[in-house]
């Protein structure tokens, strides 16, 4: 059988242990790709329900992300068309609210990206079309000066380029969306025919 560089690469991915000491549910690192995939989605960091399933944004904001790209689930979960690199692969645990004990997901862990993006992202030749959802993917690989994540998505709605800044699909995002209503109008009508001719 021959040599897979990518095959191995993922299996790596899914090895690592790196930072478990530091992951509250111990190590499930998540990712999809295949070197014909054209779109690179990358995200934040798994939340629980990614953990538990094993299967890269099956969560309601991966609902919202696939409305809002016009893709259905066998088109986003095809390796072959769509990778799924997260910043941090594994599910990093809670931050504490002050006063509650309870908060949202913590920051994804630093480790990942460094380990794993440039060789993940050396064996997708076919990427056309990278979609950089949420501010870590954003300050780790947006193009240009470092502006605010609205100007950043802002940006997109403008023309051609292989990048698109994405808000975070979560429930948090209700309220910016109410905020830019040009996000509806006018950027999500350009991203879902980027995506259909990087397709």
């Amino acid at each position: 059988m021959a040599d897979d560089p990518l095959a191995d690469l993922l299996q790596a991915i899914r090895d690592c242990t790196v930072c478990a000491a530091q992951l509250p549910l111990g190590p499930r690192p998540i990712v999809q790709a295949a070197q014909s995939a054209s779109i690179l989605i990358i995200g934040q960091a798994p939340g629980t329900a990614v953990h538990a399933s094993g299967i890269p944004w099956d969560d309601p904001s991966g609902d919202r992300l696939r409305e809002w790209t016009g893709l259905d689930r066998a088109a986003f979960y095809d390796p072959e068309r769509v990778a799924l690199m997260p910043m941090g692969f594994c599910y990093p645990g809670k931050i504490a609210a002050k006063g509650t004990g309870a908060g949202g997901d913590a920051p994804p862990r630093t480790e990942c990206a460094p380990l794993w993006h440039a060789p993940l992202r050396a064996q997708l030749p076919a990427v056309r079309l990278t979609l950089l959802v949420g501010q870590y993917a954003q300050a780790a690989y947006a193009a240009g000066p470092k502006t605010t994540l609205t100007e950043r998505v802002r940006a997109a709605a403008g023309g051609p380029g292989d990048q698109i800044a994405l808000p975070h699909p979560s429930w948090r995002s209700t309220m910016w969306m109410r905020r830019n209503p040009w996000f509806e109008e006018v950027l999500l009508p350009v991203l879902r025919a980027r995506v259909r001719e990087a397709l």
